[in-house]
């Protein structure tokens, strides 16, 4: 690593694993160079993982840890795990040493809790920012260590010292923030037609089997109804959905494997199909978007369907459970994108949980202790 400059101040932002993690850390630290233009900011995430793309993409240095996740399944793998975290942990300290950070901020991931652990060890002020609305082993273990616990839903106290935690919201993408007037731009963008509904299908960084099943079993019922769609499929599903369209008019279809342009994704869409992962339920708060959300049943203490619940007990959101979404998505989708008082309604009560200033409220929390 370069010798770093002792006169500026110097944050580590630590975790990844998926989009989710990722883009509200490099939010937060695009919000901290705001703040201060001198900041250096170094991440360090999971040896090949998404952030060891991404972070860089985004013009950032990254350094990666050999942790890997506890498989829930048995395998051999989870052997390793405890030689791979004291590695992690040790290679942390090195990190430590010589960048000399003074405070590290823990998004969530694999990477977060070797490096917070190290910092913490070593007295340095830290920081956790818990995205969900369930707080994960780690978060839980480390939040009586370090100074500041950044949260996106009430009633944290549950898992977190209650004089320890900001209610901040989730970090998000600029670029998202007032998107009401792009509309036209972003049906020219998709050539779609702006006399028919639009329905935007995402299922996070990684795309979503159920929602394509979903999908792919019902489209006809789509198409009688003159519904345009931009579907996002995820990677590994890009090449079956092509093949299994292929015989299909996609003259109303604009699937990818994943969107680039979130903004005008957003901007064209009347109603959105998404899975409830904490950055995807922030977006949809500031867009300001009548949403049915699917939670994925595949992630630690079924943390997606608390995130979905928030909305719903607020009558901000619809949901339908993943073992029943190729029976109910569809039509609870068609019902909705045709009942215009429900769609005002979601509208209205979805706006109220937005927290368009979180990067910068949180990066306001790093200064505080930096200073």
């Amino acid at each position: 690593m370069k010798e770093v400059s002792m006169n500026s101040l110097r944050i580590i932002i630590s975790g990844g694993g998926t989009g989710g993690h990722i883009y509200p850390a490099i939010a937060i630290a695009k919000a901290l160079q705001q703040q201060d233009s001198n900041t250096e900011i170094l991440f360090v995430g999971a040896e090949g993982r998404m952030e060891m793309q991404k972070v860089p993409e985004a013009g950032y240095k990254i350094i990666g840890l050999p942790i890997t996740g506890i498989q829930r399944k048995l395998t051999w793998k989870n052997l390793l795990f405890p030689f791979k975290l004291w590695l992690s942990i040790q290679k942390a300290k090195s990190i430590l040493k010589s960048f000399k950070p003074q405070v590290v901020v823990g998004v969530g991931g694999f990477a977060s809790g070797p490096l917070l652990y190290a910092a913490t060890q070593r007295g340095i002020p830290a920081l956790i920012q818990e995205q969900n609305g369930y707080a994960g082993l780690a978060n839980k273990w480390l939040a009586g260590k370090v100074q500041v616990i950044c949260v996106a839903y009430e009633h944290m106290e549950k898992y977190f010292p209650f004089e320890k935690i900001v209610f901040t919201g989730n970090p998000v993408r600029k670029d998202i923030v007032n998107i009401g007037h792009r509309r036209n731009e972003a049906l020219s963008y998709y050539q779609l037609d702006e006399n028919r509904p639009v329905m935007l299908v995402i299922g996070g960084s990684l795309g979503a089997q159920t929602i394509n099943q979903s999908l792919l079993s019902k489209l006809g019922l789509f198409t009688e109804k003159g519904i345009q769609l931009i579907w996002q499929t995820g990677k590994i599903y890009i090449k079956d959905i092509k093949k299994q369209l292929a015989n299909i008019d996609q003259s109303d279809i604009r699937v990818c494997a994943f969107i680039e342009e979130m903004s005008l994704a957003y901007a064209a869409a009347d109603v959105v199909i998404s899975r409830a992962g904490a950055l995807s339920i922030a977006e949809l708060c500031l867009v300001q978007k009548p949403a049915i959300l699917v939670p994925s049943p595949n992630v630690a203490e079924d943390h997606q369907t608390k995130n979905a619940m928030a909305l719903v007990s607020a009558d901000a959101a619809l949901l339908v459970k993943d073992e029943m979404a190729v029976d109910q998505l569809a039509g609870m989708a068609l019902g909705l994108v045709m009942d215009a008082t429900k769609k005002l309604e979601l509208i209205r009560n979805i706006g109220k949980m937005a927290k368009p200033n979180a990067a910068d409220d949180i990066a306001s929390e790093v200064m505080k202790l930096a200073s």
